[in-house]
């Protein structure tokens, strides 16, 4: 299947640059997967499709400011380091630019030496284990000094950090938002929980590999990345219930998917699955995501579940109509 497939012509004034003023005002496309019918509403109407016994599954991950800026030791040359994955004895796995000029042994200082990062190693994809050395409480140091790792088609800067957080976000980790659960609030979210539709949370921390394009050209050819992932006892209660009572599965986001059809395969504690069309799904019934970047694994997970045909007609639509994409931007629901 060439990766070609999954391409859709864009215009740049539709990427999101900045989060709407309320949360659940942003707009929301609804596609029947099986007709391919599609009607637009405001994301507060996702209420009305969902039903009693229904489970809605969010990914209570929260993200850190693991974007940094620092100085290289004795010098004046400017570093960008983005943390990735933490480590035991205050080291991080890292991407840091310009990579080349930090050598293994040498130091980054970060805002007045509160902060400094030793290079430890450096793996065959370029990217860095840094230590970090400190004095007090490690978090309260990256949140002052740290801003949030936007993605890349992100220009503008964000002014409240918690734009880029769901109201439920928990457990510190992702590297990134798990962006469809934005559009909720803690209202919306009750009022849903009032009409007898179960709300379960597990956590996936989300990792930069589900940004990366895919450069095969062959979608079979990519490797995908490995992501760590918890689903508690209470979690998979609540899922299975609905399951077993005629209920629905409403996964929020692809975090969400991909970790509820891993579990469903019951392969192990770590997901590198892939979906893609041709695939099957298991588990979820319904999904709420967000509009993706074209040719990328995201696109063809939810090509998997709705159809490509489906899923390019439905991102038509969105970009005819103006909707807002990527990670700021509007909603669709796939049911």
């Amino acid at each position: 299947m060439n990766v070609d497939l999954f391409d859709f012509d864009l215009p740049q004034e539709l990427i999101a640059q900045t989060p709407i003023k309320e949360r659940d005002r942003s707009r929301l496309l609804v596609l029947d997967r099986k007709t391919g019918a599609t009607c637009h509403k405001i994301f507060s109407d996702i209420k009305s499709y969902l039903k009693p016994g229904d489970c809605l599954v969010l990914n209570d991950t929260k993200v850190i400011p693991a974007r940094l800026y620092g100085i290289k030791e004795h010098s004046s040359r400017e570093v960008e380091v983005l943390l990735l994955k933490r480590e035991p004895g205050d080291i991080w796995d890292c991407i840091m630019k310009p990579a080349k000029k930090v050598k293994i042994g040498e130091y980054v200082i970060f805002g007045n030496g509160e902060l400094k990062g030793k290079i430890v190693s450096v793996d065959v994809t370029g990217n860095r284990k840094i230590k970090f050395e400190y004095d007090g409480i490690f978090e309260e140091i990256l949140d002052k000094l740290g801003e949030m790792p936007l993605p890349p088609y992100i220009t503008e800067k964000l002014k409240e950090k918690d734009r880029y957080q769901t109201v439920y976000a928990k457990y510190e980790g992702s590297a990134a938002a798990p962006t469809a659960g934005l559009h909720f609030t803690k209202e919306l979210l009750d009022e849903i929980q009032s009409m007898g539709i179960d709300i379960a949370f597990l956590t996936l921390h989300v990792g930069l590999g589900t940004f990366r394009p895919v450069k095969a050209d062959t979608v079979e050819e990519h490797i995908m990345h490995s992501e760590h992932y918890i689903v508690t006892a209470e979690a998979a209660e609540k899922i299975n219930k609905a399951k077993a009572c005629g209920g629905r599965v409403i996964a929020v986001g692809t975090t969400s998917t991909r970790t509820l059809e891993t579990v469903g395969m019951n392969d192990g504690i770590d997901t590198s699955i892939f979906l893609y069309p041709g695939k099957e799904f298991k588990v979820i019934d319904g999904l709420i995501t967000n509009f993706h970047l074209p040719k990328s694994t995201l696109i063809m997970l939810v090509s998997a579940f709705a159809g490509r045909e489906n899923i390019l007609a439905a991102y038509k639509a969105a970009v005819d109509n103006r909707y807002r994409f990527f990670s700021f931007g509007d909603a669709m629901l796939i049911i």
